[in-house]
């Protein structure tokens, strides 16, 4: 094929201790990590808030819970929704899952009702293993999905001592504390099923290409889709990110896991890799300004991955140099534009070095990065990882390279490209041609081979490293009684990348105010999807054919903000 496929520009451009092209281990990712296990038992695999674990602890809790769960009737190809923070319980029931080859449904803790039941029925779970303070949000959608058997955790069960015991008072008074109705019948513990479990099952005999995650992005159509990653995805995703750092240290590394697993970014680099590699993950479940600089200055992590807003709220932090920042050597940033000034502040401050990429639900998700060595080309996305082919093709059709330097939809190709949207033919045969990934992102790849995005063909707001479809939200906002017209845009925010902020136009006769906009939305949507600003207008924008004109809205919206900035 003559284009891009052939050209690959970026080679030049590679760091050159990075190979062109990867040879992958025909196993499994829990069957590598259990080669890890065997060769450095001793070796710390996962640190909670002083609590520490061994490769040893953690293997024999992953296979305690593996046995539990095919005594709850979890198989090869059962649907396991894991809906939790970044705690051990997330990893164990992760491992567990993949080693019965049943499938991991990652599902994000922020949820409500609505987005929870439409993820659990569409993919049909039978099993889920939860956070206990989430379960009164569980019980409500439970009778309307498949779910014949719920696993509840609480954070304490894998807290040191004596937070153990404070945190079911904390809990009561952040109201997060709930009384679950365990029965052992429906309804169970998960610290109790492994104290419980024994006889570790055997691994599954998986094939690579079975599928081992639905990994739940959002639609253009308000409809969240199933991506169906394989576990040659998964993997492959990871050796090429471990091949891309070439300076990363095996089993002496220690990752800052602050990245939420359940999101597809989260789970490579801030799970998947350091396992991989045999390091250790420092665990934070929720981030915090305040809180996360404590933890760099105490437990000195060497990796972080985050998102640029983390990285943004720590430069700007008042108190940052009062923090010992130094053991961080590298950093990996996705999801949105990394700020320049953030950047240049965050090396000077750590001594380390920032690595911009990009990925997407269907790659598992790193497609593209800078490299740690050599040339960084600041606000680009850096060059192809190892086995990754990329083309600019025309706007038009997606079928013709575009000219070097000048504008194209970005497609994709490599070996952690997903299988396809779970029960979604039509979606797939658009997103995937030939076993090219259609990214709906607008690009130039320059004469080095570095790539740039400018700007999205499709809607999408992404909002301190979430994915937003704003579909989702004008959908809620016709739900309304008193609203004739609603629509989402993102603006841009300096410290979240974008924000979410809608135009609504009320019935005649009808009043309505920004609060009580808000309040309708946060009962029906995750919080970070909440509008952050809502203007009200008498009519809105419509294109030739009578569609609310978004992109006109976002115009004048940013024009307005701008003037207002000036001013």
């Amino acid at each position: 094929m003559k284009g891009r496929e052939m050209d690959r520009l970026w080679y030049k451009s590679y760091d050159p201790r990075v190979p062109q092209t990867l040879t992958y281990p025909e196993l499994s990712l829990p069957l590598l990590v259990e080669r890890n296990v065997k060769d450095y038992p001793s070796n710390p695999a996962i640190e909670f808030f002083g609590a520490k674990y061994s490769y040893r602890e953690f293997w024999e809790h992953t296979l305690r819970m593996a046995s539990a769960l095919r005594r709850l009737g979890v198989k090869a190809g059962t649907r396991v929704a894991i809906m939790l923070p970044n705690c051990p319980q997330t990893i164990i029931t992760y491992y567990a899952t993949l080693w019965l080859g049943a499938v991991g449904v990652l599902t994000n803790p922020l949820y409500v009702e609505r987005e929870i039941e439409h993820q659990w029925k569409d993919s049909g779970c039978e099993a889920a293993v939860i956070l206990d303070h989430l379960y009164p949000r569980v019980e409500k959608v439970l009778p309307r999905t498949a779910v014949e058997k719920l696993v509840v955790t609480s954070l304490k069960e894998y807290l040191p001592f004596p937070l153990k015991y404070l945190y079911p008072v904390r809990a009561k008074l952040k109201k997060l504390f709930t009384s679950v109705p365990y029965d052992d019948t429906k309804i169970f513990n998960l610290s109790r099923l492994i104290q419980a479990a024994s006889d570790p099952p055997p691994p599954c005999s998986v094939e690579l290409d079975d599928l081992a995650l639905l990994q739940y992005t959002g639609g253009t159509t308000g409809i969240a889709k199933g991506v169906m990653l394989s576990h040659r995805n998964i993997l492959a995703n990871v050796v090429q990110i471990a091949a891309w750092f070439p300076d990363l240290r095996y089993r002496e590394d220690r990752f800052l896991s602050i990245l939420p697993i359940f999101h597809v970014f989260g789970m490579t680099v801030a799970m998947n890799l350091p396992l991989y590699a045999g390091c250790s993950m420092i665990l934070v479940p929720r981030f915090d300004p305040d809180d996360l600089l404590k933890t760099i200055h105490k437990t000195r992590p060497t990796l972080l991955p985050g998102v640029p807003t983390i990285f943004t709220a720590l430069t700007n932090h008042p108190k940052i140099q009062a923090y010992n920042l130094s053991s961080i050597r590298f950093c990996i940033t996705g999801a949105a534009p990394m700020p320049v000034e953030a950047l240049r502040k965050f090396e000077a401050l750590t001594g380390g070095v920032i690595i911009e990429g990009y990925g997407l639900s269907e790659s598992s998700p790193v497609t593209h990065a800078n490299p740690l060595t050599g040339v960084r080309k600041i606000g680009s996305i850096g060059l192809a990882l190892p086995d990754t082919d990329c083309r600019i093709v025309d706007l038009d059709f997606g079928t013709d390279d575009v000219p070097t330097g000048e504008t194209g939809e970005l497609v994709v190709k490599g070996p952690q490209v997903m299988k396809s949207y779970w029960k979604m033919e039509s979606e797939t045969a658009d997103a995937l041609r030939d076993g090219w990934l259609y990214t709906g992102d607008i690009a130039t790849m320059d004469e080095d081979g570095y790539v740039f995005v400018i700007d999205r063909k499709k809607d999408l707001i992404i909002s301190g490293g979430y994915n937003i479809y704003p579909r989702e939200i004008d959908e809620v906002l016709y739900e309304h009684p008193k609203i004739l017209d609603g629509v989402a845009i993102g603006m841009p925010d300096p410290y979240r990348g974008e924000i979410v902020k809608v135009f609504v136009v009320l019935k005649p006769g009808e009043s309505l105010t920004e609060d009580e906009i808000r309040q309708f939305c946060k009962a029906r949507l995750a919080a970070y999807k909440v509008p952050r600003a809502v203007e009200f207008r008498d009519a809105l924008p419509k294109t030739a054919v009578g569609k609310i004109s978004r992109k006109e809205l976002r115009r004048e919206a940013i024009k307005e903000q701008k003037a207002s900035t000036a001013n």
